[in-house]
């Protein structure tokens, strides 16, 4: 029979190995720990802040332990004495009135047990966890994925990092609650029909957090407290990116912010893009190529234009540094004795070499590469880093056999790119910067609180492509990462000179510009996708024909416009952690309609945003959601219609509306 024994801030539960433990943590949250180990750890990588001094109210008797913790209630029962029944202690999560949010499997007798520890490895389990399903359950959030699904109930999601994949395993439900699988090792979420199940391939205990509470909003705000707020954007990122791959000379890079300068196009950011470098792993400027760094730095600025600089987390066994890094334990390592590593160009290589990525979840890595960043970038007064590649991105993908300071890859691998932005944030504090950003391609739970903006990733340059990334940047904002954007005009086959690319670009900017951050990116052909040798194709925006010229110039004059609404919308993302790119039903969520639809959003909380995802179509249907009262966003003129209704899409322009008595009343695309 089970012990339960409660203290104050829940209770545990003994049952022969196993150890089971429920604590209170954050507002209307508990945190649910279980081992057959000789007691509860701290997870490695865990994305969870400080549980907070609220205390719970915990009863226990003989086979029975319940703790509430405002609107959540979490029960354990014990199985003993039930005839046939010899499964672990069954865990319910409960609302205040008794409702069951969900509950663990009851396995039958003969079955796996509900909580399952199968032996991993190197002292690690294979752990699941298994719960009930319910026929009419949705799941929102889990990251960036590129399925094109919003609701991911039916879907089995991968838990690993990958380009264009960003694995965040927090899951929003339409039944009220929100859980995060606390454990940033590789595995999956099986979201199926017969039971939702949550797999470790290797951990040393399970590790989840649940949250409750009666809109979906506060359930995101709750999670994004739990594990961290994002800073406030800097003034300097809410306008336009230009970046392509790649401008090669400094002269090259300065030749296009002279043009946006001279031809009156409003530029925010413009970026220096990958083989800058002399070497990777060495983080410092081509002298050959970029000769006076501080000069381009100054010229910039007084354009009012920041300078963002890619920093790849590889390492180059050529480079002056890797022998260092090598002998200090600076790199991350194999459990199967070879170095990992991944096939790449670089510069004074013919061919691919193979490099190495250091270890960001080491400290004292993290402390050095910031200190050659600094050197190398930051002595310029460079403030804003591209951190790419920093799933991190090995090829064959084999990441078990990964070995990091905190841990097997199996137990750690998809805190990289959290760790790797923490080294960034941590240096550029330490500088007296406070609102700071970095360009990711993945994140995980709690990469927000670093400054982690995300993009989705090397896309293709097609209609599809686009239609998937709207649920992909939803899904993402879910999951606590409120800062996320795309390559506008998709990262890879666009030809400047095709009608198909043409088109995409404009109904592209009409999208970005109600993104987080709105910036162009892309390889363009012809340029080959390696681009060590020369400049990369034309993607400036006077590179797409006149027609696209004239659509993409008013997307940034709007853009600008938008500013002050957009630095507002940051600030409640600071705040709350809600996105400024919301699904419908964050704003209205007693409408079914709005837990269905995954094309169209919220820009904040007074913008509804279309984006035109097909090619050639000059209209098309949108759902004004029956919570509010609406005005077309181009003439300031009410709408009367609500629910469905098809509308115009001209070239020019996309459907975009505006809450009545929000803080818009007009979007003009005209000076």
């Amino acid at each position: 029979m089970a012990t339960f024994v409660g203290n104050s801030s829940g209770f545990s539960v003994y049952d022969g190995k196993e150890i089971l433990e429920v604590q209170a943590w954050g507002e209307n949250s508990a945190r649910v720990r279980s081992t057959l180990g000789s007691s509860i750890t701290e997870t490695p990588g865990s994305a969870l802040g400080d549980p907070g001094t609220g205390r719970p109210h915990v009863e226990v008797s003989d086979g029975r332990a319940l703790m509430r913790n405002g609107e959540i209630i979490v029960e354990v029962t014990d199985s003993e004495g039930k005839e046939f029944l010899h499964f672990p202690p069954l865990v319910r999560f409960l609302r205040p009135d008794g409702e069951e949010l969900f509950a663990e499997r009851v396995p039958h007798f003969s079955a796996p047990p509900q909580r399952r520890y199968r032996p991993g490895g190197g002292g690690l389990y294979r752990c699941d966890v298994s719960f009930r399903s319910f026929p009419t359950e949705r799941f929102y959030g889990l990251g960036q994925h590129q399925h094109g699904l919003l609701d991911q109930k039916g879907a089995v999601i991968e838990l690993v990092q990958r380009n264009t994949e960003v694995s965040v395993p927090f899951a929003l439900s339409n039944r009220g609650y929100g859980f995060l699988w606390n454990m940033p090792g590789i595995g999956r979420a099986e979201l199926s029909a017969n039971g939702t199940k949550w797999v470790a391939d290797g951990a040393r205990q399970i590790d989840y957090w649940v949250t409750a509470a009666a809109t979906p909003a506060e359930i995101v705000s709750q999670y994004s407290k739990a594990t961290g707020l994002p800073p406030m954007l800097p003034e300097w990122a809410a306008g336009f990116w230009q970046c392509k791959l790649r401008y090669r000379t400094q002269d090259e890079l300065l030749g296009v912010a002279r043009e946006h300068n001279k031809r009156g196009l409003p530029l925010s950011v413009i970026v220096v893009d990958f083989f800058h470098w002399t070497r990777q792993g060495e983080w410092k400027f081509d002298p050959a190529e970029w000769p006076d760094p501080q000069a381009m730095v100054d010229e910039l600025r007084a354009l009012g234009v920041e300078l963002m600089v890619s920093v790849w987390p590889t390492v180059n066994p050529d480079s002056e540094n890797h022998y260092e890094m090598d002998r200090r334990g600076l790199l991350i390592g194999n459990m199967r004795s070879l170095p990992l590593n991944m096939p790449f160009w670089d510069k004074g290589t013919k061919g691919q070499v193979f490099v190495r990525f250091y270890d960001s979840t080491n400290p004292e890595a993290r402390r050095y590469v910031w200190e050659k960043v600094s050197q190398g970038y930051g002595r310029y007064g460079i403030r804003a880093f591209w951190l790419d590649a920093c799933e991190p991105e090995t090829l064959p993908e084999d990441p078990e056999s990964d070995l990091f300071y905190l841990g097997p890859g199996a137990e750690v691998h998809n805190v990289y790119p959290r760790e790797h932005a923490r080294g960034f944030a941590e240096g550029l504090w330490a500088t007296g910067e406070k609102e700071i950003l970095t360009l990711c391609r993945s994140a995980w739970a709690g990469s927000q609180r670093y400054g982690a903006a995300v993009w989705s990733g090397d896309i293709d340059s097609t209609f599809e492509a686009l239609a998937e990334q709207i649920p992909a940047g939803l899904n993402l904002g879910i999951a606590g990462i409120p800062w996320w954007t795309t390559d506008i005009g998709g990262f890879k086959g666009g030809d400047p000179s095709s009608p198909y690319f043409r088109e995409l670009i404009v109904r592209w900017f009409q999208f970005g510009v109600f993104c987080a951050l709105f910036r162009l990116h892309g390889v363009r052909e012809p340029a080959p996708l390696s681009a060590l040798e020369g400049t990369g194709g034309p993607n400036e925006i006077w590179s797409f024909g006149d027609e696209a010229y004239r659509v993409i110039k008013d997307q940034l004059a709007l853009r600008e416009r938008l500013r002050p609404y957009v630095m507002d919308v940051m600030a409640a993302a600071s705040a709350t952690g809600l996105p400024p790119m919301r699904t419908l039903f964050l704003e209205f969520p007693d409408e079914p309609e709005t837990w269905e639809i995954k094309d169209q959003y919220m820009f904040g909380p007074d913008v509804l945003v279309a984006p035109v995802i097909t090619y050639g179509a000059r209209e098309r249907e949108v759902y004004l959601p029956a919570g509010a009262t609406w005005l077309d966003a181009w003439t300031g003129e009410p709408v009367n219609e609500k629910g469905w209704t098809t509308v115009p899409a001209p070239l020019e322009r996309i459907p975009v509306y505006l809450r009545q008595g929000g803080a818009l009343t007009i979007l003009s695309t005209e000076d």
